[in-house]
Order: C-alpha cells, then sequence, then structure tokens
C-alpha cells in the first residue's frame, strides 16, 4: 500500500518502522528537516520537509493516489486539518491523532464531519488499559477480545501457584479451570507453547479464556483477583485526567499529586470525587504521608520517564501496591523489561497498535476482517482477533485437519455469545470472531494463518 505519515516524531517513527517491514511503500513528511533525514536514513522510506497541510506539499508526496493517510503531529488541529486536505486532493482512508481531552466527547461528530476514517487517542486509550489493569491487579497486562468477553492476561508463573512443571494440558483438568496458555516468555526465549510444555518459574505466561473462567482460574492458584479500591496516581496529566475520571466512576478512592498549581485547579474542578494534592511525587515523605504504604495502587504518570521508573521502585520497597509506569521513550524498552516496576505502558506503542490494526483490515481478503491487533512480549508476538466471513474458504474444516503456520495457536472462538477454547476436532465457522496468538508478523485475514 501507498502510505503518506506527515509526523516523524517518536510515534511517526515507529509507525514508519513497523509499516516498513510489511513492505508498503511510505512517504514521511515533516517540517523538521533533522527528523526527517533520520527517519530516511534509518528505513527504507521517502522523506519530505515541509508542512503536512500544505497543498503542495501533499501533491508531492502523491497524496492523490495514497492508500492511507495518517497525521501524527504534535499538534491536534494541525492532524485533523493535514486529513481534511488529503481527503479534498485524493481519497485516501485518513487516521488523526487527537489528545486533548476538549475534543474527547466530539471525536465521533468530528470523523463524521472531516470524513476521517479513524481517530485515536493515545492518553485516552492509556487509561482505559490500565483502568481494566486496575480491576484486575493480579495481572501484569491484560489485553481483550470479542467486546470483552474474552481476555489475554499475562502474568508470573510463581512457585506456590502450584502449575510450575505441570504439562499445560493436565493443568485445567488439575486445577478445575479452563483456560489456555498461549505464550511463554522464559528468559530471552519466546515460546508458542504445545500441550507437553511445562512452565517454570519466572515464567511470564499469556492465558486465554473468559473472564469468568480466568477469575475461576487465579482464585484456584491463590491469587487475588479483586478490583482496587484506592488508588495514588502522581503525574495530573490529560492520562491521569482520564484515567481519575474512570475510577471514580467505578467508587476507587483517588489521589492525584501534581507539582502544577494550574492542573491542580483545573483537575480539583473537573474531579469533583478525587483528592488532589500539590506536590513533587519524587518526595519521599509526600507518599508516605498520603498512604503510599496503604494505598491497593501506585501509578506514575508524569513526563519525565526516569522519574516514574524511581518511583515505581521506591513504591514497591515500601508497599505491596499494583505498580503501572509510563514510559515515553522506546530506546530502552528492553531494559525496562527487566526491572520489577510493575505494569509498564507505551502509550506509543498503543497508538501504533491502533493504526496497524486499522492498516491490516484494509488489506485483508474475503475471508474476515481484523477486528483487533495486539503487540505482547515486547512486541515479539501478535495477538488478532478475526472476525470471520459467511465466504470464508477455511470455514467447515477440523483443526487436525488444517496445516497452521508453526508458531501460532488458535486461542479462542467466540460463537454466538459462547467462549470456546478449541480442540482439533473443532473448526471455524461463519461469523466466529478468532483469536490468535503468533510468532508471526503481518497478518492481515484468517486463511494466512495457514503455512
Amino acid at each position: 500500500m501507498q502510505i503518506i505519515i506527515v509526523g516523524a516524531g517518536k510515534v511517526g517513527s515507529a509507525l514508519v518502522e513497523k509499516l516498513s517491514g510489511e513492505n508498503h511503500n511510505i512517504t514521511v513528511i515533516d517540517s523538521s528537516s533533522e527528523k526527517v533525514n533520520k527517519v530516511t536514513q534509518d528505513f527504507d522510506v521517502m522523506g519530505i520537509i515541509g508542512n503536512g497541510a500544505s497543498i503542495s506539499v501533499l501533491s508531492e508526496a502523491g497524496a492523490e493516489t495514497a492508500d492511507v493517510f495518517i497525521a501524527v503531529t504534535g499538534s491536534d488541529e494541525l492532524n485533523l486539518l493535514c486529513c481534511m486536505f488529503a481527503k479534498k486532493v485524493g481519497d485516501s482512508h485518513t487516521i488523526a491523532r487527537v489528545r486533548n481531552p476538549i475534543y474527547s466527547k466530539e471525536l465521533e461528530f468530528i470523523k463524521k464531519q472531516l470524513e476521517i476514517s479513524a481517530i485515536i487517542n493515545p492518553e485516552l486509550a492509556c487509561a482505559r488499559e490500565i483502568s481494566k489493569l486496575l480491576q484486575f491487579p493480579v495481572a501484569d497486562n491484560i489485553e481483550t477480545f470479542a467486546d470483552g468477553r474474552v481476555n489475554l492476561i499475562k502474568f508470573k508463573i510463581e512457585k506456590d501457584m502450584g502449575i510450575d512443571n505441570i504439562p499445560l494440558k493436565d493443568i485445567p483438568s488439575k486445577i478445575g479451570a479452563d483456560v489456555l496458555v498461549c505464550a511463554v516468555e522464559r528468559g530471552n526465549e519466546v515460546v508458542i507453547p504445545d500441550g507437553n510444555f511445562t512452565l517454570k518459574e519466572n515464567d511470564l505466561a499469556i492465558i486465554a479464556a473468559s473472564k469468568e473462567k480466568i477469575n475461576t482460574f487465579f482464585s484456584k492458584i491463590n491469587r487475588s483477583a479483586h478490583p482496587v479500591k484506592s488508588a495514588i496516581i502522581v503525574g495530573g496529566g490529560t492520562i491521569g485526567f482520564y484515567l481519575a475520571k474512570s475510577l471514580e466512576d467505578t467508587k476507587v478512592d483517588v489521589r492525584i499529586i501534581e507539582q502544577d498549581a494550574k492542573k491542580c485547579d483545573f483537575l480539583s474542578t473537573m474531579l469533583p470525587n478525587t483528592t488532589i494534592l500539590l506536590g513533587d511525587g519524587t518526595d519521599r515523605s509526600l507518599l508516605m504521608t498520603e498512604g503510599l504504604e496503604t494505598t491497593d495502587s501506585f501509578i506514575t504518570l508524569t513526563g519525565i520517564d526516569e522519574e516514574n521508573v524511581l518511583m515505581s521502585l521506591f513504591a514497591k520497597k515500601h508497599s505491596n501496591a499494583k505498580l503501572v509506569t509510563k514510559i515515553n521513550r522506546l530506546e530502552f524498552d528492553d531494559i525496562l523489561s527487566s526491572m520489577d516496576i510493575g505494569s509498564v505502558f507505551y502509550p506509543k506503542y498503543i497508538t501504533c497498535d491502533f493504526i496497524l490494526q486499522h492498516i491490516r483490515s484494509l488489506q485483508n481478503q474475503s475471508g474476515s476482517n481484523l477486528k483487533t491487533l495486539y503487540n505482547i512480549l515486547d512486541d515479539r508476538v501478535e495477538a488478532l482477533e478475526f472476525e470471520v466471513s459467511e465466504n470464508c474458504p477455511i470455514t467447515g474444516i477440523t483443526f487436525s485437519e488444517l496445516e497452521l503456520r508453526k508458531g501460532l495457536l488458535i486461542c479462542c472462538i467466540m460463537r454466538d455469545g459462547k467462549v470456546i477454547i478449541p480442540r482439533g476436532s473443532d473448526s471455524i465457522q461463519p461469523f466466529d470472531n478468532v483469536i490468535v496468538v503468533t510468532l508471526s508478523h503481518g497478518l492481515k485475514d484468517i486463511q494466512d494463518i495457514l503455512a
């Protein structure tokens, strides 16, 4: 596909890296010559220095014939203007990043009026992911499929759980919970396991099942699945605001620590049921005074990665709280993954996953529609949800007869509101939602599961 990306910052560069690996023809536009030169040197893409809202620049980039146009500059208004002009110049699918909370309740109206294909608010999406995690704090990460009815849960295997050194095929009968272990990270290795695989202490495992069965599973391995009742949020920016609003709605006792007085005034007005504290979240005495030792969760959302990491490490030492750490820079994710700072969230990755999902859904064949996409286990595994069409050619064939790709597992099937953990005698049927976990990248259609 011919894709134009306006904005060569962190999100734009991450998008270029992912999309260039999927054999798309990419042109990047940015007003900064330094950013354009860097992205064109790092990747095999075209670069144009200029304003993405300029008709002449859009024409030079090939907007008349582009398939997809993506605007991810630092300005919401510029992103919307770029997409609007791109629709006037050509007939591409347009995607805009819009971050300001002022627009959060108007996104559907904006999409319709400006004829934009998709809008992503990374801060709102990140807040929703964190809120979801705080409803299930035993997990390191949660991905949802089938409109929330199927969950993929990442958690660390510990000795007292009683599920290590047992073949995976025997775990459901042994503990009385029908879940599927669909991916395991052990050291530097990631495995899509078969039934004979055995878990070891300190493995990171991904399990798939309905929410009810996952609750049963964790209760059987002596882990509480109760949502948090209290939260300390350090950082009163956009994500902090969205998160606190969501937690207020679920009656969680929320405290926000923010050192900008103007932000505190805004938050006090907008969040009547949240305690707003003017102060520095790196102040040890402030954290202890405000209940760090007893809080259920501690979330660091400042704009400084180093502070977020240090505060989470401090909280780890002085509390049993569920830790959530926001990281903006992508360069050191391999180092951070080895640190015990709880669940780490990258808003830029959330944005990339959303856009990748949308682009791949445009490329699908007649077999299915790509509904959901997540990159998990440090981007080494993809989890995808396909909505199967009536005319899909691989329906009605048992899995034992299908020759599937290596390193791929069919995790769950959602059929008529029922979650099915598939066996060899099961098959895909028209209108199923099929959830796949794979070491391969770039699957666009359900037929891509075949070898």
